[in-house]
């Protein structure tokens, strides 16, 4: 019987979430609505709470705050995707509450699970019931339940999740777009998974002794010194670095352990390897003088370095102040290919982010751009519904002023920057964007990755879909088949300009082709291409 948990539990708990969700992720991918080649989000999930670990296994303590702490931090931090950012605010909440506390008890549990629901739902402009939101919520709330008769872990897990699954079965019936695609949905299932794997951790079901499939090489002590080159607030103020040689002889490999414990308590970003050859010491303390003597016990001390990295920090922040300071307003926008990216840089975007339906930016990657425009108030545009989210996460982890426009795809992203004007105010800007991304029409043509029945259509693998941001709209076996059915369906009488901007499998001279019969179709319209070099999406298309 488990009535507690404690900081060493739960750091295991957290990488056995990421375990179990890393292990099935492509099946949660699956259950994406609609069948297109960029159901990701298990994968986005994923990502998240690989970040979450990441942070966790740098922290030096064990106790719950600074757990707690970290694994808020990393999930915020590499948030992707509605999913993602929804996955980071459920534990930004839930953490909130275990980082009060020296020991997680049923009744903590339950209430950092309330917590969880709780901002995850503020996070939502609109929140929908029938997905991750209404699953977690659910769970939280039987949780508070049976937190009131039940000190036990073991049978406590087993009932929340057996909710979980009861209410994840009844979203096909809260969503009507789940229930014709005749699956459950995909964030609810993955967040099930992650609380299944601190059930399985709990239980000793597994052992999730667990390497990611791209983790990164341990840091060096030069990788360590580099991380300084950052310009959040510094708790300790000296890099100090040390190396121990001519060990005196009653020193043995046991001192050097606890030289480590006890730098661990002195300080962050330890590193204290090697032998009683030679030992290689690296720690961030407010106390370098004590850093010092304790390797003192154990031998003498050569190339010592001591650096204030507070004054390095304030050095950095003058630069990027004055780098700030070269203009009023900048740009960020996220692009596909390198077609596109062109054509945003070419109307003045500051910074292009790599990302898009099949690999969305994190919060993180947003706050990271923005940061390097000469600018304090950065316009962003995610040119994504998926992506939407994690732009306004991002505000939390930068100094600029970040203005979010909710522009869902690339031709609103294209036609907001059109609009920008870089002696209006905010204020001014904002309005003139929306308005813009309003008076836009946007399509997508890819092809279907399994067999359904969804708006209307009977599906098999390798058909040509064509959809706009709510429903597919047309389906044929050939590319440009589709994209003309796809942009009859999407007409109206207002529409002035077409524009086709082709990916990465079309040719010029097919698009051109496909272009100049649309003409002919529409000879009120405007047809024009563009090479957009996108992966996946044959064409992405606007009517304006």
């Amino acid at each position: 019987m488990i009535k507690s948990i404690n900081g060493a539990t739960f750091r295991k708990m957290i990488v056995a979430g990421a375990s179990l969700l890393e292990q099935n992720k492509k099946y949660v991918d699956s259950l994406n609505v609609f069948p297109v080649p960029d159901g990701d989000t298990g994968t986005n999930m994923f990502l998240t709470m690989k970040s979450a670990v990441n942070e966790v296994s740098q922290c030096p303590t064990s106790n719950l705050d600074g757990l707690s702490q970290a694994f808020a931090k990393g999930a915020l931090k590499g948030a992707r995707g509605n999913s993602g950012v929804i996955t980071s605010q459920i534990f930004k909440g839930f953490c909130g509450e275990t980082a009060k506390h020296k020991e997680i008890t049923t009744k903590i549990f339950a209430k950092a699970m309330q917590e969880g629901a709780n901002i995850a739902y503020k996070a939502v402009t609109k929140p929908k019931e029938g997905t991750i939101l209404t699953v977690i919520r659910v769970m939280a709330e039987n949780a508070v339940s049976v937190a009131k008769k039940c000190d036990d872990f073991e049978e406590f897990f087993k009932k929340v999740l057996e909710v979980g699954e009861e209410i994840l079965k009844q979203t096909p019936e809260m969503l009507p777009v789940l229930k014709k695609a005749g699956v459950v949905d995909a964030g609810g299932r993955g967040i099930i998974i992650v609380f299944t794997g601190f059930y399985k951790l709990i239980v000793g079901e597994e052992d999730f002794e667990f390497q990611f499939e791209d983790e990164k090489t341990p840091q060096t002590v030069d990788d360590v010194i580099a991380d300084i080159n950052n310009l959040e607030e510094i708790p300790f103020a000296y890099c100090t670095e040390y190396m121990i040689i001519h060990m005196k002889k009653k020193t043995t490999t046991a001192d050097i352990d606890k030289l480590r414990e006890k730098l661990v308590e002195l300080g962050d970003s330890v590193i204290c390897i090697g032998d009683l050859n030679l030992v290689k010491v690296h720690v961030h303390s407010n106390e370098p003088n004590k850093a010092l003597a304790y390797a003192l016990e154990l031998g003498e001390l050569y190339n010592i370095k001591i650096e204030n990295m507070r004054e390095q920090n304030r050095e950095i922040k003058k630069k990027a102040n004055v780098l700030e300071e070269t203009k009023e307003h900048g740009m960020i926008a996220v692009a596909p290919g390198e077609g596109l990216s062109a054509i945003f840089k070419d109307l003045g975007v500051d910074e292009i982010i790599v990302g898009g339906q099949t690999m969305n930016p994190s919060a993180a990657d947003i706050a990271a751009a923005a940061d390097k425009v000469p600018s304090r108030n950065v316009f962003v545009f995610p040119n994504n519904k998926n992506i939407v989210l994690a732009a306004q996460q991002a505000n939390d982890l930068t100094n600029k002023n970040l203005i979010v426009i909710p522009t869902r795809s690339i031709p609103e992203g294209i036609s907001a920057t059109i609009s920008f004007n870089p002696d209006g105010s905010i204020e001014e800007n904002t309005e003139a964007m929306n308005d813009a991304i309003k008076g836009v029409k946007s399509g997508s043509v890819t092809y279907a990755v399994r067999d359904t029945h969804v708006d209307g259509f009977d599906l098999n693998v390798g058909d040509i879909i064509g959809l706009d941001d709510k429903a597919i709209l047309a389906k044929g076996k050939l590319v440009a088949e589709t994209t003309e059915k796809l942009v009859a369906s999407m007409m109206s009488d207002d529409v002035m300009n077409i524009t086709l901007f082709y990916g990465e499998d079309i040719r010029e001279d097919e698009a051109n082709a496909l272009a100049e019969k649309l003409a002919k179709i529409y000879p009120d319209c405007e047809v024009t291409t563009a090479n957009g070099g996108q992966p996946v999406y044959y064409y992405l298309v606007s009517l304006e």
